[in-house]
């Protein structure tokens, strides 16, 4: 009867804290969507470290650090500052991971919304 308490209490904790487990997005990904400057090639290399994530977002206008950026669960943030033709533009991602994809919606500059998925690159 104890033994059955303990297992079940253990699954328990372990389902609890499983949401709260940031997801392995480390690595490249890759995603290629239209805006209102016409189609976006981009290659984002992620690095996690608990909750906190980092790396690069390079685009056919050049490669940004990734600034801001917070895995918690399936959920990911981040901010790029992107130098768009001698033009800074703050654009704040948020999306949502699902396996090999991340569906993300970005706000460029708070002038423009834009959805993208971005694929794993295997």
């Amino acid at each position: 009867m104890k033994l059955r308490m303990a297992v079940a209490l253990a699954i328990f904790v372990v389902a609890i804290c499983m949401p709260a487990l940031a997801a392995d997005i480390g690595g490249q990904w890759t995603a290629t969507f239209n805006t209102q400057v016409g189609e976006q090639h981009y290659v984002y290399t992620f690095k996690v470290d608990g909750e906190k994530l980092t790396g690069t977002a390079k685009s056919d206008n050049g490669t940004s650090e990734i600034q801001n950026g917070v895995v918690k669960g399936d959920d990911v943030s981040f901010v790029e500052n992107l130098d768009y033709q001698g033009q800074k533009l703050v654009i704040t991602y948020t999306g949502k991971i699902s396996g090999d994809e991340i569906k993300f919606t970005r706000d460029v500059a708070g002038a423009a919304k834009e959805d993208l998925v971005a694929k794993r690159v295997k």
